[in-house]
Parts: C-alpha cells; sequence; structure tokens
C-alpha cells in the first residue's frame, strides 16, 4: 500500500507530467499555425512528430508509475501512438487524407486509451476529471476526423491545431488541479502537525 510520502512523489511527477504535456501542446499549435501552414515540408514534420511526442510521453508515464505491466493502458498506447508514427510517415508522402484518416484512427484510440487510464486513477489522484473528458473529446474528434478525410478542405495541420489545443488545455486544466490539491493536502498536513 502506498504510503503518503509516495502519494506525493506521484502527485508531483503527475503534475511535471501534465503541465510538460501542455507545454508541448501549445509549442506545436503555434508552430501548426506560424509554421506548418505555409510550409509543407515543416508540417510533415510536425504530423509525424505529435504521435512520436504522445508515444514517448506514456512510456515515461508508464515508467515512472509502476511500470508498462502495472500500466496496460499506456503500454497498448505506446504501441499504437509509435505505429500511428510510422503510419503517418508514410501518408504524408502520399495524401494529406489519408493523414487525417490516420490521425482520426489513432485519436479515437489513444482517446479511449487515455480515458481509461484516468478512471484507473480516479481514485489515487485528483484531477482525473479532465483526463477523462480529454479522452472522449479525443475520440469524437477522431471519428470527425476520418469524416473530414473525405472531404478534404484544409490541411491536416491546420485541422489538427485545434485538437492539439484543445488537448494541450485539458493537461494544464489538470496540472492546475492537481498542484491546488496537492498544496492544499500540505497546508492541512501543517496545520495538523
Amino acid at each position: 500500500m502506498p504510503t503518503p510520502s509516495m502519494r506525493a512523489a506521484d502527485t508531483r511527477w503527475l503534475t511535471l507530467y501534465s503541465f510538460t504535456r501542455a507545454a508541448f501542446s501549445f509549442a506545436w499549435v503555434a508552430a501548426a499555425i506560424a509554421l506548418g501552414r505555409h510550409d509543407a515540408m515543416i508540417a510533415a514534420v510536425l504530423l509525424c512528430l505529435y504521435p512520436a511526442w504522445d508515444a514517448a510521453a506514456n512510456y515515461l508515464d508508464a515508467i515512472r508509475s509502476g511500470g508498462l505491466k502495472r500500466n496496460p493502458t499506456q503500454a497498448i498506447n505506446v504501441a499504437v501512438s509509435a505505429l500511428t508514427t510510422l503510419l503517418v510517415i508514410a501518408a504524408v508522402q502520399h495524401s494529406q487524407s489519408w493523414v487525417l484518416a490516420i490521425f482520426g484512427a489513432w485519436a479515437i484510440g489513444a482517446g479511449v486509451l487515455q480515458l481509461a487510464t484516468a478512471v484507473r486513477r480516479w481514485k489515487s489522484h485528483s484531477g482525473q476529471w479532465a483526463s477523462v473528458l480529454s479522452g472522449a473529446q479525443s475520440a469524437l474528434a477522431g471519428a470527425f476526423f476520418i469524416q473530414q478525410s473525405f472531404a478534404l478542405s484544409a490541411p491536416p495541420i491546420v485541422t489538427l491545431a485545434g485538437y492539439a489545443g484543445v488537448g494541450a488545455a485539458y493537461f494544464l486544466i489538470s496540472a492546475i488541479w492537481l498542484a491546488v490539491n496537492a498544496s492544499r493536502s500540505r497546508a492541512r498536513q501543517a496545520a495538523g502537525t
């Protein structure tokens, strides 16, 4: 059974993780809007980078949170995101519609896996409601991307920038929620001693 100090360390990690995910996504959105929509090569690199980052982030979080065996939803997410990266690398050379469809399928799968991870963490960590909402929104957005891929009107980088921005906001909300709750918990402990 985790001790209070272990739970505090886990919360600090999850807070840092959430802030890092938010910062990366906000930076990715800025690069997509400022550079990617004007330069196809930069857009291609950004499109490949996004699921690769998700794979790396899920891997680090799973390892830090007890390993891949104890975190099967994240282990699957690592594999799914890594495969998506390879598929996007192939698709950017052929069809923007395929890129958006691949992102759509990935958003559905990654969203469901994120939701499952958040539900599993619900009892041990506050702020998971934001991750639940983010996972559900991701799955819905994925279905929209697949639909849009049949009648692509804007480059995928533009369409996906909004999606990444919403995801960044959810990670930021979760990080702030975790940080505030940890601060309140420390204050209660200090008052009780």
